[in-house]
């Protein structure tokens, strides 16, 4: 019989229940023993859903203690105050992005946890996205060969009202849509820590945010891709699908519906000489490649597991063999903390305006 994990939840909110409250129920190998929130019909919810304990505030639930992982699905300015009370009593945690604002901040967490021989875990589960999954197979298989640029686009046309759009909560579009593309253009990136360029702006129409809601970032160095995410609230017209991959023998573009590449066999393309000294006939160059083309489908509903609960088991399922059999992480603590720094460059490079709000 599988081994039972004990969880507490902090923060009953958007993640709280819809993503780890929605999955863990469904799970048998986890029990919801306890769940903090500061509202009174939040705390009802839990009560209802999973029979358990409930605290107006984590440092009550943690320090009561009982059980085996804390989920921090806390707003996110408490994520990093909520993990380190977690790991210095000792408990495994799983923490929602963003898992630290900087890489300081990040260090101390992995210190702690190493300390107090217990594990921290960022929660990134978009790495286990199906698409993304079957584009980093074919990226391997070698097929496209080397690749020269990546671009995705997390966009669309959408204004905000609500805390995400405050910097005094550690929001804006880069510390809230921004871990999801981050983390796999990391993973795409490769080894090694990649140079930054960002570019951010904030424009509220007058609904009181200060944060960033258009960020573009870009991840270079030598030998690697040019990697390039771009997160949005502006794009009121569709700009192609979610990826575009330019490679060495072709390219590929797709998303999370499904994805269609194209490449030609370079031992099979015409032969041609260099032109000597200058071109022949005033003609430009001009070949005809026998492209071959490949096409990947993937029903993108809420029922299957590409949606958050089919995200929610591939990573609970290797975190919950990390916990109990010791087996290795898919997502690494190196991985985060590179995205961690990122995320605090390009903070930097854009200074924004703070306005005093309500």
């Amino acid at each position: 019989m599988d081994k039972v994990i004990r969880v507490a939840i902090a923060g009953y909110g958007r993640s709280g229940c819809n993503i780890h409250g929605a999955y863990l129920v469904t799970d048998p190998r986890f029990k919801v023993i306890a769940v903090a929130d500061n509202l009174p019909e939040r705390r009802q919810d839990a009560v209802d859903r999973f029979g358990c304990q409930v605290y107006e505030s984590f440092e009550e639930m943690i320090e009561k203690g009982g059980f085996d992982l804390l989920i921090n699905a806390t707003p996110s300015r408490f994520h990093v105050a909520c993990s380190k009370l977690g790991l210095s009593k000792g408990f495994n945690v799983i923490s929602e992005k963003p898992s630290a604002p900087n890489v300081a901040e990040f260090d101390m967490l992995v210190a702690l946890a190493e300390q107090n021989k217990c594990l921290f875990m960022p929660y990134q589960n978009s790495r286990f996205y199906p698409f993304f999954i079957k584009m980093r197979e074919i990226i391997a298989s070698g097929v496209l060969g080397r690749i020269v640029c990546i671009r995705s686009n997390w966009s669309n046309f959408a204004r905000r009202w609500d805390w995400q759009t405050r910097q005094d909560q550690l929001a804006g579009n880069l510390y809230n849509t921004g871990p999801h593309p981050v983390d796999q253009a990391i993973v795409l990136f490769g080894e090694g820590m990649p140079q930054v360029f960002c570019r951010m702006a904030a424009l509220h129409h007058g609904l009181g945010g200060d944060a960033n809601n258009f960020c573009t970032v870009s991840l270079y160095g030598e030998g690697h891709p040019l990697v390039e995410v771009q997160i949005s609230s502006f794009q009121a017209y569709p700009q192609g699908e979610m990826y575009n991959i330019q490679a060495e023998y072709g390219g590929l573009t797709g998303g999370p519906n499904g994805l269609k590449w194209k490449y030609f066999d370079p031992a099979k393309a015409p032969k041609q000489e260099f032109w000597k000294p200058w071109s022949q006939d005033r003609k430009y160059c001009s070949e005809k490649l026998d492209w071959i083309e490949e096409e990947w489908t993937f029903d993108n509903s809420e029922s299957n597991s590409s949606g958050f609960k089919g995200l929610s088991a591939a990573i609970y399922d290797n975190y919950y063999n990390v916990i109990v059999n010791g087996a290795p992480r898919e997502i690494t603590l190196d991985q985060v903390r590179r995205q961690v720094y990122v995320m605090e460059e390009a903070h930097r490079q854009n200074p924004l305006a703070k306005t005093v709000l309500p």
